[in-house]
């Protein structure tokens, strides 16, 4: 029951996060807000919605030597890893962005073998491969809409590598730390350190900007980042956390190009082939094989 719960909440959270792609780099183009900008929002609006909630839940005491091991999850998890992603986004092409994406998996699988022992089987490995040759292979098979970055800068790709292996590093070694606290009490500490780092860089920007000038859908745009692609998003992926191992989780990150193409078809700007079938159908397998290989208890 407790890997079925891991399971809705990791897919849930990721599919958030493919219209957040989506939603990024259309608030990334406008330009209205800089990237340190939109981080700062989510930062200090998850953290106080975060820090709300906590008030009607026990207090859960967290112990001062976790407190700097809390502080560099926060920095990979989500400082460095957003900033970068924000960065790359305008400074790079929707396709070279989803064929860099993929990297974040195999990362992970690596990580998680150095820090925590998972050990690397065949079946993970292959899980991990069949995932990424999906996915790969969805990227190459869909028509995508005009608009945004036309060429890619090499910071861009750097940007994005970084966002990859950031995101890794905390999906590998912070499981054991997750564990021990309630999603809420880690989550409300994760997002106040993000945005006591974050705010010193985007001050200036901060304290001259007028939220009454950006247009309504601007402002919608902003809401759903901050509500849905950061608070709930960011409340789910621990639940996930707590009882899946790091590389399932990461491997869910593939259900981002899956989302963005559904989009597509919705929308009319995509169709449905049996190519794009073929390549979600590989990434679902690879997330089973991955999700029963054996652990390092095992």
């Amino acid at each position: 029951m407790k890997k079925s719960l891991g399971h809705i909440s990791a897919f849930i959270a990721y599919s958030i996060f493919g219209f957040n792609i989506i939603i990024c780099r259309d608030l990334s183009t406008l330009a209205l807000i800089s990237p340190m900008g939109l981080f700062c929002f989510r930062a200090i609006g998850a953290a106080a919605l975060f820090w709300f909630v906590s008030l009607f839940l026990p207090q859960e005491k967290v112990e001062k030597s976790d407190f700097p091991k809390i502080f560099l999850a926060s920095m990979l998890g989500l400082f460095l890893t957003q900033v970068s992603f924000l960065k790359a986004s305008t400074m790079t092409t929707p396709f070279d962005t989803s064929i860099l994406t993929p990297l974040t998996p195999i990362f992970t699988m690596f990580i998680a073998a150095i820090v925590l022992k998972e050990p690397i089987t065949l079946k993970k490995a292959g899980g991990v491969a069949l995932s990424f040759v999906g996915v790969i292979f969805l990227v190459f098979n869909t028509v995508r809409a005009g608009g945004g970055v036309t060429e890619t800068q090499p910071m861009g790709i750097v940007y994005m590598i970084g966002n990859c292996i950031f995101f890794a590093l905390y999906l590998g070694a912070f499981r054991p730390l997750i564990t021990k606290y309630s999603v809420v009490t880690f989550m409300k500490w994760m997002f106040l350190f993000s945005a006591i780092v974050a705010i010193p860089f985007d001050i200036k920007e901060l304290a001259s900007l007028n939220i009454a000038t950006l247009p309504t859908k601007y402002l919608l745009e902003l809401g759903f980042l901050i509500l849905f692609a950061t608070f709930i998003a960011y409340f789910l992926i621990p639940v996930g956390q707590k009882v899946l191992r790091p590389t399932v989780i990461s491997l869910y990150g593939y259900l981002q190009p899956i989302i963005a193409t559904v989009m597509g078809i919705v929308t009319g700007m995509d169709r449905l082939t049996w190519q794009k079938v073929l390549a979600a159908a590989l990434v679902f397998t690879g997330v089973i094989l991955v999700n029963r290989s054996r652990a390092a208890s095992s």
